[in-house]
Parts: C-alpha cells; sequence; structure tokens
C-alpha cells in the first residue's frame, strides 16, 4: 500500500506547501494534492474589500478584514488577469491552483459555480502570469496560516 493523497492550505496567498518541498515530493511519487482553501473562504473571490468587509463576528472576518487592504489590491491584480480571460477573480485561484499541478477542493452551491469550474480547469496561464501575481502576493506579505495549522519548512 502506498500513500495516495495529501490535503492541505494552498492557495496564491498561502503557498508553504509549495515552500517546504512538499507540492513537488507529491508530483515526482505520483501522490495526489488536494488543495483546499483556494479561495481563502472567498477573500480571493473579489466580492469582499475594505469597503465590504466579511461578517465582523465571524472567524473568516477576523482572520481576513484586518488585511483586507491587502485583499484589495491582489483582487484588484486578479481581475486583470479575469478579465483577460473572461472570467470572474475566483476562477483565477481556481485556474492558477490546477496550473499548479493541484487539484482544488471547491465548495459550490449552485450548478453555474461547477460549470464554471469546469471553465477554470481549461484556462491554461501563462508561467509569466503565474509568476507575477505570485511575486505580487509575496511581496504583500500575507500571512494566513489558520490555528490548525503549523508553518511549514
Amino acid at each position: 500500500m502506498k500513500l495516495s493523497a495529501v490535503q492541505n492550505h494552498y492557495s496564491i496567498i498561502n503557498r508553504s506547501s509549495e515552500k517546504s518541498g512538499i507540492l513537488d515530493y507529491c508530483k515526482k511519487n505520483g501522490i495526489y494534492f488536494f488543495s483546499y482553501m483556494v479561495l481563502e473562504q472567498g477573500a480571493l473571490t473579489g466580492k469582499y474589500n475594505c469597503k465590504n468587509l466579511m461578517p465582523e463576528n465571524s472567524a473568516r472576518g477576523k482572520t481576513y478584514n484586518p488585511i483586507m487592504d491587502k485583499i484589495e489590491k491582489l483582487n484588484f491584480e486578479l481581475k486583470k488577469i479575469a478579465e483577460k480571460y473572461k472570467i470572474g477573480n475566483a476562477l483565477v485561484n481556481i485556474a492558477w491552483a490546477i496550473n499548479k499541478g493541484t487539484i482544488p477542493i471547491i465548495g459550490v452551491t449552485k450548478e453555474e459555480q461547477v460549470l464554471d469550474a469546469v471553465k477554470a480547469s481549461k484556462i491554461k496561464m501563462s508561467k509569466e502570469e503565474m509568476e507575477g501575481i505570485e511575486k505580487f502576493a509575496d511581496n504583500l506579505g500575507f500571512n494566513v496560516v489558520r490555528i490548525w495549522e503549523k508553518e511549514m519548512k
């Protein structure tokens, strides 16, 4: 018997599985990597900004509202890519995760969200686009490691 899959928090603003070598290890050893929180609980969809914060007393509001200025800047950059592919910000994040070789786990409540995710799976982002958005996010200095997670090294 062998290990078949790993599931980790992985997004444009949390690439610790990549930086620690876990993602590469999985790819080299035929282990599926399921990425969760690709949309950072909706923060990277473009729906929220400094004028439209997440619910104040929610766990996600407590995590993302204090850094909403950074999220707003990143969402503005993601929107440029979204416009190029004629999709929404959420789908840029899903396409990015797929292009990184992961299988994103996404929560959906409507059939159209599944159909949109299928669209995202067909987008081939350029290496320059991916590296550019990653560098932009890195320069904003996010730390979204949650209480149930440990920093990976």
